[in-house]
């Protein structure tokens, strides 16, 4: 064989060598949907949460989280509004560019949800807002709410305050940040409560944020006040607490009966060593892993029978709080 015919070869083995490469580059992968040939499964949800330096909401992370280690193929992106509504909605806007499969929302600010939800369902990307209710025109453009009822919690939160003070006194309500629909429910509850009662006088009202610095402050002012108490009444429990040590330290607690809402590990140590009267035992873990549930379901097109999947509250006293204790053993 002539040196000008085995040149000629030899190229040709190359060339063919080359578009068998390039052939296989097609079909190894290398695209973002499929691995090895095979489709990927993962599924990705993004949790746009309103703060994380929030007591409570600290447990409803954690529900979701370690429910998601339990799951296999199942991703969660949280990020942290900080308690921004506009902050949040570019987080909800960034979720959808990056094509989540489903939202978990726990709204700032629940008349600021509606351009997010909207935004997603223009995507096709399913929403499930978590324990801060949305109004009922949001409720129709999403796929469920995951929560527990606010009202339900303020009621039996004041019949047992009702009943504890038979039935006549004085009451200070703190409240927590103003227009929330938890705060709203919530205070309706104890004064649907109230109104039932001729010798129960709610004779102050403010807000506290939620907080038990804030708690100690506004407890403080009361005291300063002069007015009379027989009980406090707050939206949670660490205004609750709040209110309790600064009773404690002006040494005015005597037998003023003091209660809150969510039933915390902090408080339902309270409650245990008898500082804290009443609280309402609010599921965090519950809720988170609820959600994690529904947003499941929407990924996979099941239908939900009722759009507020209820997590109840549950009352405490003294009498049964190592029964809820036990919830937060994990």
């Amino acid at each position: 064989m002539s040196k000008k015919l085995m040149g000629l070869l030899m190229t040709f083995v190359l060339l063919a060598g080359l578009l068998a490469g390039c052939g296989s580059d097609k079909t190894s992968g290398s695209n973002d949907q499929t691995s090895g040939g095979k489709e990927k499964t993962k599924i990705v949800i993004g949790a746009a949460m309103p703060v994380f330096d929030d007591k409570w909401l600290s447990y409803l992370y954690d529900g979701i989280n370690e429910y998601v280690k339990e799951l296999d193929g199942v991703e969660v992106k949280m990020v942290d509004a900080k308690n921004d509504s506009s902050l949040q909605l570019s987080q909800v806007d960034t979720f959808i560019t990056q094509l989540v499969d489903a939202i978990i929302i726990n709204p700032v600010d629940t008349d600021a949800i509606e351009p997010m939800v909207d935004a997603a369902n223009e995507a096709n990307i399913p929403v499930i807002i978590v324990n801060r209710a949305p109004d009922e025109k949001v409720m129709k453009k999403i796929y469920a709410y995951v929560g527990s009822e606010s009202l339900e919690a303020g009621t039996i939160q004041m019949e047992k305050v009702v009943e504890l003070l038979g039935n006549k006194g004085n009451i200070g309500i703190m409240n927590g940040a103003l227009g929330q629909e938890a705060v709203v429910k919530r205070t309706q509850g104890n004064k649907d409560v109230a109104k039932n009662h001729p010798d129960i006088h709610i004779v102050r009202e403010a807000t506290a944020d939620w907080q038990r610095a804030e708690g100690i402050t506004l407890m403080e002012n009361w005291i300063q006040s002069g007015e009379h108490f027989d009980a406090i009444v707050a939206n949670n429990d660490e205004m609750a607490i709040g209110a309790i040590m600064a009773l404690d330290d002006a040494g005015k607690r005597g037998d003023i009966i003091v209660a809150g809402i969510d039933g915390t590990i902090d408080a339902l140590q309270y409650v245990k060593d008898g500082k804290l009267n009443v609280t309402a035992f609010q599921d965090a873990y519950g809720q988170g892993k609820g959600a994690i549930e529904t947003a499941i379901k929407a990924i996979n097109g099941e239908k939900v029978d009722e759009k507020f999947i209820n997590i109840p509250f549950g009352l405490v006293t003294k009498d049964n709080v190592d029964e809820y204790i036990k919830k937060w053993e994990k």
